[in-house]
């Protein structure tokens, strides 16, 4: 079951049993990659199988069987998946918010203040309160970066080109040659002083498209945080991946 010229059709995806149970495991070819990878995506997805050029699904399960005893590890200490859903938690800036639904037929979602804390009202049915509670954080985190964005770029004297919204797994935000600047969106879950950071970090690469130390010197500059929330992202930020 070799692929050489060209690649065999695998399966997407194979069951495989551990002793919490079964999981499902997603098969990924990759011609590029020289040896057979085993992860855990942050964002509560299920694991991944990268096969590289040559590889078989047997030699696959092999080493997913020999890896065995790390996956049930990495599996039992990820936390668990908060959906977007009624009587949920979900962070907003950094602070808990509960979803409520509110049972009426029509309106948008907003944010009110409670005795217990702030909710989130969410009108219509409950099949769509994922997807409205999604785009309400959506419209929140575009308006907090373009505030960041032009509020950094004002101190410098460049302008981004663009900004957009991406649910990206890698990296919280991007800097494009031609100045477009990409963030994902779940950093609205974060407190303000992280988002201002990415912020602050894309905009640096408007004038150093590097990390080097003149680079970082900007960066701290722009927002004297950073170095307090790069550790926050480090520790906290695979938890944002696991809302909705």
């Amino acid at each position: 079951m070799l692929f050489r010229s060209r690649r065999v059709k695998l399966p997407e995806a194979v069951t495989f049993a551990l002793t919490s149970g079964e999981v499902s495991i997603r098969l990924r070819q990759d011609p590029r990659a020289r040896r057979y990878l085993l992860r855990l995506p942050t964002n509560a997805s299920e694991p991944v199988l990268t096969i590289p050029r040559g590889g078989s699904l047997e030699t696959a399960l092999d080493f997913a069987a020999r890896n065995r005893g790390w996956l049930e590890s990495q599996l039992s200490a990820r936390p668990a998946a908060t959906p977007f859903a009624a009587e949920a938690k979900i962070p907003v800036r950094g602070v808990p918010h509960r979803i409520v639904a509110t049972g009426r037929l029509r309106g948008l979602v907003t944010c009110v203040a409670a005795p217990d804390g702030p909710q989130l009202h969410v009108p219509g049915d409950a099949a769509h309160a994922s997807r409205k509670v999604t785009d309400w954080l959506r419209r929140q985190a575009r308006d907090d970066l373009v505030q960041a964005v032009d509020r950094h770029c004002a101190t410098i004297g460049r302008q981004a080109t663009a900004i957009s919204l991406r649910d990206t797994r890698s990296r919280w935000g991007s800097c494009a040659a031609n100045g477009r600047l990409s963030f994902s969106w779940r950093l609205i879950l974060a407190p303000p002083d992280i988002l201002d950071y990415v912020a602050a970090h894309e905009v640096a690469h408007l004038v150093e498209m590097n990390h080097s130390d003149r680079f970082w010197t900007l960066c701290r500059r722009l927002a004297p945080q950073t170095p307090d929330a790069r550790e926050w992202l480090r520790q906290h930020g695979a938890r944002l991946h696991t809302y909705g």
